[in-house]
């Protein structure tokens, strides 16, 4: 019998070890309260799931509603806990699963400070013009960078500046929205 496998009736069930894990993003439609990102935020510390990202902000100010956008890694089976808890919550109106609903926009910024003299501040400035990086500040001795696009994408570029002397990254957190024509 394969140790990951325990028998159960005449039935087998995966292990907690064998489920697979898998990145999903969540968009959460809320009433802009105070308390209400500390609520959404306590159901994922006291059940011990972690954030990979989070965003919110205001999104339709005549109605007072926020969207917080939620990434996570979970088991499909932790992933229906976490959608279940948060419509239970009294001031969320929709739960949306991004990564299942298909293939979603997601975009994120990062300022990422550079510093460097001579030839790593040539290959630095040629690096950030592929990456299509603005630059937002800059000195005699280094250089801030802001860069806009798929987390990938500012992954690569930082791994790219870290040898070229990385100094400081600040990330915004993910934003995401559902392609056509149909709103939360």
């Amino acid at each position: 019998m394969n140790a990951n496998l325990l028998p159960t009736g005449s039935a087998y069930f995966l292990t907690k070890e064998t489920q697979s894990v898998e990145r999903h993003t969540l968009s959460v439609l809320v009433d802009n309260e105070p308390g209400i990102l500390a609520r959404v935020v306590g159901l994922f510390s006291a059940r011990g799931y972690n954030i990979d990202s989070l965003t919110v902000s205001e999104t339709e100010h005549n109605k007072r509603l926020s969207r917080i956008t939620v990434v996570v890694v979970a088991t499909a089976k932790t992933l229906v806990q976490i959608k279940l808890q948060l419509e239970r919550l009294i001031p969320v109106h929709k739960v949306h699963d991004l990564t299942a609903e298909g293939t979603a926009l997601e975009r994120e910024l990062a300022l990422i400070k550079v510093a460097g003299t001579g030839e790593h501040r040539a290959e630095t400035l040629r690096l950030a013009d592929a990456f299509r990086a603005q630059i937002v500040d800059a000195t005699v001795e280094s250089f801030v960078f802001e860069v806009t696009g798929k987390p990938s994408k500012i992954d690569s570029f930082i791994a790219l500046m870290a040898p070229l002397g990385l100094v400081e990254v600040v990330r915004t957190g993910l934003a995401a929205i559902s392609r056509g024509p149909e709103g939360m």
